[in-house]
């Protein structure tokens, strides 16, 4: 089995996505390739110990949860992130994956929930994001738009309508914290009829931090 650069492996509640409030064990890799404005994880971009995927498992086994996420940085930046969600998803975890949409989810184990990002114009960020991703999304997975502006509201809205998202998979809206206020995002959900889920990141209204993300 190979090695992969971790920064951290943690037990909290899932802090966002359709399994938020969960007890999950998160195993965020070091690295990522974009470096979006409102990025709350910017520790996680260098640094980290060098770990085998067996010694992974091994930490995972420790905690009493079937919830497992595989977040960074940029897990699929490491090519042996595959490898490491495959393992898991054998052991019989259910494992979720939070990628930026930059990088290829085609090679992602069927068995791996995508909790994949477009990155909206607040971000500063848009040009990196890989739209053909969409193609590999199923009922199973989300698409996350994190927003920071009315312009990031419309910009969604738009990239909803042009690729039938919702029809696809699950859509999350997410308000930037200290930048859009959630009330009014929620208003816009609900005036528009929006297909899709709000929500606010559970870990920073309970800790005040970027962990259980």
């Amino acid at each position: 089995m190979g090695q992969l650069r971790i920064t951290e492996i943690f037990y909290s509640l899932q802090g966002e996505s359709n399994t938020v409030g969960l007890p999950t064990v998160f195993i965020r890799l070091t690295g990522c390739p974009l470096r979006c404005v409102y990025c709350d994880t910017a520790y996680a971009f260098t640094g980290g110990s060098k770990m085998d995927i067996n010694a992974i498992l091994e930490q995972v086994k420790q905690y009493p949860t079937f919830y497992v996420t595989v977040t960074g940085g940029e897990p699929l930046a490491q090519p042996g992130c595959i490898e490491l969600m495959s393992k898991l998803a054998d052991q019989g975890y259910q494992v979720s994956l939070e990628t930026s949409g930059a990088m290829d989810v085609s090679k992602v184990d069927s068995r791996v929930i995508k909790v994949m990002d477009l990155k909206t114009p607040s971000s500063g960020e848009l040009s990196k994001n890989l739209y053909q991703n969409i193609t590999y999304l199923t009922a199973n997975d989300q698409v996350k738009f994190v927003i920071g502006s009315d312009e990031d509201y419309q910009w969604s809205k738009q990239i909803l309508t042009e690729y039938t998202l919702a029809d696809r998979c699950q859509i999350l809206f997410s308000p930037v914290m200290g930048q859009q206020n959630p009330t009014e995002l929620a208003e816009k959900i609900l005036a528009d009829y929006l297909p899709v889920r709000f929500q606010i990141q559970l870990h920073k209204l309970l800790w005040d931090d970027a962990q259980g993300k």
